[in-house]
């Protein structure tokens, strides 16, 4: 038995509940796992996952714990590397040293927010016409200085006080 597989297990079986210790893995985490660790693959269904955690899971309970589990992965290993001698060991490359993915989270970006608002590439129509080829604003590419102390246009206007 592998260090990395019980903890692959416990990430598992905490994930999406913060408050869980861990011990115990409810069936959507385990087919969770069974899909991100490629089990499902070569005649192996997710129904197959399905009939796998019933069978190993005790009489009235929702969920396995980590022996139900390595039994669990041994019918499956069965299943998905059929006619294979080390299937076990097999699958259990799979699931180790692997960490619970969350769809839909924001990746972050490594090039800076100024970068991407003045790519140019990222413009179409009119917008595209407000930067200059190196990204700066077409209006603000000149550095010109005023030294009359005003706003440009209110030069040459008396002020009201």
């Amino acid at each position: 038995m592998s260090k990395e597989l019980e903890t692959t297990f416990h990430k598992y079986a905490k994930y999406g509940d913060p408050k869980a210790p861990g011990h115990e893995m409810s069936g959507k985490n385990f087919a969770k796992l069974c899909k991100e660790c490629n089990i499902l693959e070569n005649g192996c269904t997710s129904a197959d996952v399905d009939v796998v955690f019933s069978k190993v899971k005790s009489k009235g309970a929702r969920v396995i714990n980590f022996s139900e589990f390595q039994d669990g992965l041994k019918q499956l290993s069965r299943k998905r590397f059929q006619g294979m001698g080390n299937a076990l060991p097999a699958i259990h490359k799979l699931v180790e040293g692997k960490d619970p993915e969350s769809p839909g989270s924001t990746k972050t970006v490594a090039v800076g927010a100024v970068d991407r608002l003045t790519d140019i590439s990222k413009y179409g129509g009119t917008h595209k016409e407000r930067f200059n080829e190196s990204g700066k604003g077409a209006s603000g590419s000149e550095e010109v200085t005023h030294d009359s102390g005003h706003v440009e246009a209110c030069k040459g206007k008396e002020m009201k006080q």
